[in-house]
């Protein structure tokens, strides 16, 4: 399959699009779950759990090369990106999984809207963003191309959180496609 990438300005012409994202309540539109390496499961619903993650996803086991011990970091339980960002990128809903996340929300999930330590409620689980960026990488580029990874890692990229948001799990629970993903208040 011979796909495009956007250019530069292609991609920033959908800035105004991306910023019409609701600001407290907005909704789970995909959860993938990463079994292995490359490997995408899009699923209905999933479980979070608080030691684990996503249930059945590899972060886990995967690890963190930024870590000494090579562990999973456990601000990296969890990727967020916005649902808006990913059908800009990736122009057909198919190839959202292919930015590596396991949630994608219809929510403003820029720092000056969700700040490290804002909690999410999504399904019956809650989630904590955490300070950790989270930033694109070499599969990124491969998919999306390069100017995605320069609209994505621009300054005006990076205040918005385009790339997506790194977050821990702080209550387990179940997660549906459809449900809310609502702003609580901190406990």
């Amino acid at each position: 399959m011979d796909i495009r990438h956007l250019t530069l300005d292609e991609l920033e012409a959908g800035l105004d699009e991306i910023r019409r994202a609701p600001a407290d309540e907005g909704v789970v539109e995909m959860i993938v779950r990463r079994p292995g390496a490359g490997e995408r499961e899009v699923l209905e619903e999933a479980e979070l759990d608080t030691d684990s993650g996503l249930v059945g996803d590899n972060w886990k086991t995967r690890g963190s090369r930024g870590r000494k011990d090579g562990s999973a970091h456990p601000d990296a339980q969890l990727t967020l990106m916005r649902s808006r960002v990913a059908a800009l990128l990736a122009r057909e809903r198919e190839r959202w999984p292919l930015a590596g996340d396991q949630l994608y929300v219809d929510l403003d999930l820029s720092d000056e809207n969700l700040p490290p330590g804002t909690r999410l409620a999504l399904g019956t689980a809650v989630v904590e963003i955490t300070a950790l960026p989270h930033t694109g990488c070499v599969k990124f580029v491969e998919h999306f191309g390069p100017d995605a990874m320069r609209f994505v890692n621009s300054s005006e990229g990076k205040r918005l959180n385009l790339r997506g948001v790194n977050a821990r799990i702080v209550r387990g629970g179940r997660v549906r496609v459809g449900e809310r993903a609502t702003r609580v208040e901190r406990n």
